[in-house]
């Protein structure tokens, strides 16, 4: 489950880059909305499901209130997924 997590936080942080860094300037700045459209369903998708492991870890490895605060301010913050992984998982 954690491994799945990690892959997960990965997955959304990317997501998150692409949408703010890549798709939202082209939909704005070059009226290409499309590449904007998809990866904001994968990017919520991948929303939801990291909230989702973050729920099932937090009861499943006893974490407390302040380890599931830094996952979920991780998650809205630029590179916010990677700092979080790299600082809590790398030892």
């Amino acid at each position: 489950m954690l491994k799945a997590f990690r892959i997960t936080a990965i997955l959304e942080g990317i997501s998150y880059l692409l949408l703010f860094g890549l798709t939202m300037p082209l939909k704005y700045w070059a009226d290409i909305g499309q590449p904007n459209k998809w990866v904001g369903y994968a990017h919520g998708s991948l929303f939801i499901v990291y909230f989702l492991l973050l729920t099932v870890l937090v009861f499943e490895k006893k974490w407390g209130i302040k380890r599931f605060l830094i996952f979920a301010l991780a998650s809205l913050l630029p590179f916010g997924t990677f700092y979080a992984d790299k600082k809590n998982f790398s030892k």
